[in-house]
């Protein structure tokens, strides 16, 4: 419990025990850290002999309560559970897919004192397309919270440095998938294909591993631990459909 009691302290001499007298009756700071670091021991993914995959985006609901006794502190708070998660992952050998994120929300079915965590690994994404070739695409990929555009003839997906698109996933190939695109001659919508590159992993398409597949607005193609959802772009609208 070293390292966690040096997170107390820490927090405390940061905001004058004003933390602790707010959270004295419900939940504390060092439970959560504590969860946080289960999380990422119960959810570590074998890479090599001395490295394991761990999440990297974590999701802390509470009671409604500890929540609003929370706010004026949230920032602050997250800032020291990504130190304090950091510093556990480096002396147990684990590796994040890309940054840490911490978020704090409500949920109704808990009561004052009580949490939960649910956490998922977003890799790191890298591209090089600009925001006015994202807004006046026809089509769109969404990765891990970015847009990139798909314009013909298309782009390659990989973790590699020559992939249009950089995903840090251990489970993604140097170059790992090609999204093809066909533009309509009438003017209608274009038409989307994705092709395995001969990756270690393959590819799956709405759930079903496929070499190959045609594509339309919201499918979701999964490459290593990394889900890219498909966007065609209304014009009608200035936006995807549905959305």
């Amino acid at each position: 419990m070293g390292g966690l009691h040096r997170f107390e302290q820490r927090l405390e001499s940061m905001i004058s025990g004003a933390f602790a007298r707010t959270f004295r009756s419900a939940v504390q700071p060092v439970e959560i850290a504590a969860a946080l670091e289960r999380e990422v021991d119960n959810n570590a993914q074998i890479l090599s002999r001395d490295r394991r995959l761990v999440p990297n985006a974590f999701h802390v609901e509470l009671a409604r309560t500890d929540l609003d006794r929370l706010a004026p502190y949230d920032s602050a708070l997250a800032g020291e559970l990504i130190d304090q998660l950091q510093k556990h992952a480096v002396g147990q050998g684990y590796v994040f897919p890309g940054p840490v994120q911490i978020g704090f929300e409500p949920a109704e079915d808990l009561t004052t004192g009580r949490f939960r965590i649910r956490s998922e690994a977003l890799a790191k994404v890298t591209h090089n397309a600009t925001h006015t070739q994202v807004r006046r695409a026809r089509a769109l990929v969404e990765v891990n919270g970015t847009q990139h555009p798909l314009q013909p003839p298309g782009l390659v997906i990989g973790r590699g440095t020559d992939a249009d698109i950089r995903i840090n996933d251990p489970g993604i190939s140097r170059r790992h998938a090609e999204f093809l695109v066909f533009e309509d001659r009438d003017g209608g919508d274009p038409r989307i294909e994705v092709h395995d590159l001969g990756s270690t992993n393959g590819i799956t398409v709405d759930g079903a591993k496929v070499p190959r597949a045609t594509l339309y607005d919201g499918a979701q193609v999964r490459i290593g631990t990394t889900t890219l959802t498909v966007r065609v772009v209304d014009e009608n609208s200035g936006g995807p459909w549905g959305v």
